[in-house]
């Protein structure tokens, strides 16, 4: 039951700050952004859990890997199969599908940097208080 009240939590708070990137980044949002940063934020907080004190470069290209793997699967749904065209990375250099590409790829690397750092203060100040 502790796993699924911390998930709740994790999935609420990367839901709201991915969907509050996406604004600030392109003055809109889309439900599925909430989802897709609800489901990054619980992964990057297990690779955070798992190889907490290694090399921080190898966690945020994994987490950087994992982003760009969840954005795809969403965007295979969202995009490609019911048609909402949330976004199209197709005119930028280095994309699959127009789905992702090798800037965001990059990004969400340099993102992980602090998303890494909330994960430490998430589970010293609200995850502790559940348990």
């Amino acid at each position: 039951m502790r796993k699924v009240k911390e998930d709740g939590i994790l999935f609420s708070m990367g839901s709201i700050l991915y969907c509050l990137i996406e604004i600030l980044w392109r003055g809109r949002t889309h439900w599925s952004m909430g989802i897709t940063g609800g489901i990054c934020l619980i992964l990057l907080y297990r690779i955070e859990e798992i190889f907490g004190k290694s090399c921080r470069i190898k966690k945020c290209v994994l987490g950087s890997f994992i982003i760009t793997t969840i954005e795809f699967v969403i965007g295979c749904i969202v995009n490609v199969r019911l048609g909402c065209h949330v976004w199209d990375y197709s005119k930028l250099p280095l994309n699959f599908m127009g789905q992702i590409c090798a800037l965001f790829t990059f990004l969400w690397l340099l993102l992980c940097i602090p998303a890494y750092k909330f994960c430490d203060v998430i589970k010293k100040t609200v995850i502790v208080r559940i348990k």
